[in-house]
């Protein structure tokens, strides 16, 4: 009996012992972040001045603050509300990027203690898709460039974008950091945006940036057959077997604007129609 009652009083203790490390967890709170993080950029922007070189200095001699040169933009993830800030020095003259396309680029980042975590040494591609929101947003205040092909076939780039993202932690990597990066960290990027290749990512005839049917700037979350693979990524959105680029009734070689019942679907988003 003695064993038994110690092997419950064991027990019982370690689930108080569990249950005082749960309280003393804390929740985190996204929204709280959010505004934590727009007064330290306010205030970096406020305190801080651009250089005719293009460096960020410590204003020190009354120097123009960012502050006034600098846009921002409204974003809303997982229903809490961001401000995203971009210095626009050269906006670019061709096109601009949507969230999901992919970006020519060459940029330099670092915390707001002027700590650079990373840089690329020459022009690189990216999808957005697989980048920081900061980046599938901010790049799309900009325009990419002319692309100039030389004698020797080799390129380069005139009047492209350039610029500053000032990025609040909730729009970089949250919470939990990567690496380099503590969690919670506003981030700084000076870009370019050279080029722009306008993405299909599944190859259905459709660009992935017209594959975002609720309307939210988001194509991850649009999935038309419900099978969890999002439109911009499924051959066959509407899971009749039909892939979506054979389902153009007129041959125009464009599946938007085929209904052949009328009903005011697509058919490519129509499991009816095949």
């Amino acid at each position: 009996m003695k064993i038994k009652f110690l092997q419950a009083l064991l027990i019982i203790s370690t689930v108080l012992i569990s249950c005082s490390k749960d309280n003393d967890k804390e929740i985190f709170d996204a929204s709280a972040q959010a505004l934590k993080d727009d007064t330290a950029l306010i205030e970096y922007l406020q305190t801080h001045y651009l250089k005719d070189d293009g460096a960020i200095w410590t204003i020190t001699n009354g120097e123009t603050p960012l502050l006034g040169q600098v846009n921002n933009m409204d974003v809303v993830k997982d229903d809490i509300s961001y401000k995203l800030y971009y210095y626009t020095k050269n906006e670019g003259t061709t096109i601009s990027p949507k969230r999901p396309d992919s970006i020519l680029t060459k940029y330099s980042g670092m915390t707001l203690d002027s700590i650079v975590f990373d840089s690329s040494a020459s022009i690189q591609w990216f999808s957005l898709t697989n980048l920081i929101d900061g980046w599938s947003y901010g790049f799309t205040n900009f325009n990419a460039g002319t692309k100039i092909i030389n004698p020797d076939e080799s390129f380069n780039y005139t009047d492209y974008g350039q610029g500053i993202l000032f990025i609040p932690s909730g729009l970089a990597y949250g919470n939990r950091g990567s690496s380099g990066i503590s969690p919670n960290t506003p981030l700084v990027f000076q870009i370019t945006l050279q080029d722009v290749h306008l993405a299909d990512h599944d190859n259905d005839s459709i660009l992935s940036s017209k594959e975002n049917y609720d309307g939210d700037n988001n194509v991850k979350n649009d999935d038309t057959d419900k099978d969890g693979v999002p439109d911009y990524l499924d051959p066959d959105d509407d899971g009749d077997g039909v892939l979506t680029k054979n389902e153009d009734a007129n041959g125009d070689g464009n599946p938007l604007n085929d209904d052949t019942d009328g009903d005011g679907v697509p058919d490519y988003l129509d499991a009816d129609t095949k």
